[in-house]
């Protein structure tokens, strides 16, 4: 009798262990909703400020939220993404590193019926939710107007960043619609520095080489535009004007130096928090915007004390 009384207690505790580990999707707490963070890299800050802002709200919003850094690796990216498909997470949040190479992880996570949001950059196919990004085309019209404010007449130069990101594409043909637009001031190098400081660096001083008597330069990242005011050394700010994009804080500090002439403002952690809150909304079943825009600003000499820490 006994035994049979012990026997049974055994299998009741087996059967709430089993049932218990069905829960809560990705392994987080009973219950816990698990979302996948998948970011391109955390070797530049406006990514980390993402990342910030939506373990910010994840915390809010009780989820587990774990974050991968693919290291601007597109393989890293896949193998990243298909071990959230593995670890059945419950959505996937996802800054592209390319916006082509991204495509058969999206799908893969399609076919797991697992819902995708894009962060910042787009992808170039699969189904995903909604997009979350800033408007990077008036973005690059706005770079482009304070350019040619700033520097009235003569050659410029612009520094692309990764080929093949949205980002890039959309940010290049901002600025580059605004500068056909008129002819005082003239587009005369357009080199890809792929977002990073030191090749912002590099590519200055080839282009700087090629045309000694450049006005200005639009780099599509505060990074690169960091590695052209290096290469400008005492000209950067004064004799050649240089505007960013991001408004990290290194790139606010040269403009208050005088160093930088303007930036354009994102707002990454707001893109990290509203992406976390999609995700919940779409996995309770709620249908999202197909894209969900979040406000680009001007940041100037003027009025940059409002934008730093």
């Amino acid at each position: 009798m006994r035994r049979a009384l012990v026997f049974l207690v055994l299998v009741v505790l087996v059967a709430a262990l089993v049932a218990g580990c069905g829960r809560g999707g990705g392994g987080g707490e009973e219950g816990q909703r698990t979302i996948g963070l998948s970011i391109s890299t955390l070797n530049n800050p406006f990514f980390v400020t993402l990342r910030d802002g939506a373990q910010r709200a994840a915390q809010r919003e009780n989820v587990e939220l774990v974050v991968s850094d693919a290291q601007n690796d597109a393989a890293q990216q896949q193998d990243d993404i298909q071990a959230f498909i593995t670890q059945q997470v419950d959505a996937i949040l996802v800054n592209p590193v390319d916006s082509e190479a991204v495509v058969p992880a999206i799908q893969a996570a399609n076919d797991a019926e697992i819902p995708v949001i894009a962060l910042d950059r787009g992808a170039a196919g699969g189904e995903i939710e909604t997009l979350i990004a800033s408007d990077n085309v008036e973005g690059g019209r706005m770079a482009a107007r304070e350019l040619i404010r700033l520097v009235g007449s003569g050659p410029v130069a612009q520094l692309e960043g990764i080929p093949g990101t949205s980002a890039a594409r959309d940010r290049g043909k901002g600025f580059e619609e605004v500068i056909e637009g008129q002819s005082a001031v003239r587009l005369v190098a357009s080199q890809p520095a792929n977002f990073d400081r030191a090749q912002g660096l590099n590519v200055t001083q080839n282009i700087l080489q090629a045309n000694p008597n450049i006005k200005g330069i639009f780099a599509q990242n505060d990074e690169m535009a960091l590695g052209a005011v290096r290469a400008l050394g005492d000209r950067a700010g004064s004799e050649v004007k240089v505007v960013g994009f991001d408004a990290i804080e290194d790139a606010l500090k040269a403009i208050q130096e005088g160093r930088m002439n303007a930036t354009v403002a994102q707002q990454p952690a707001r893109m990290g928090s509203l992406g976390v809150e999609n995700a919940i909304k779409v996995i309770e079943g709620e249908r999202v915007p197909k894209n969900i825009p979040v406000e680009v600003k001007l940041v100037t000499q003027e009025n940059v004390s409002e934008f730093r820490q």
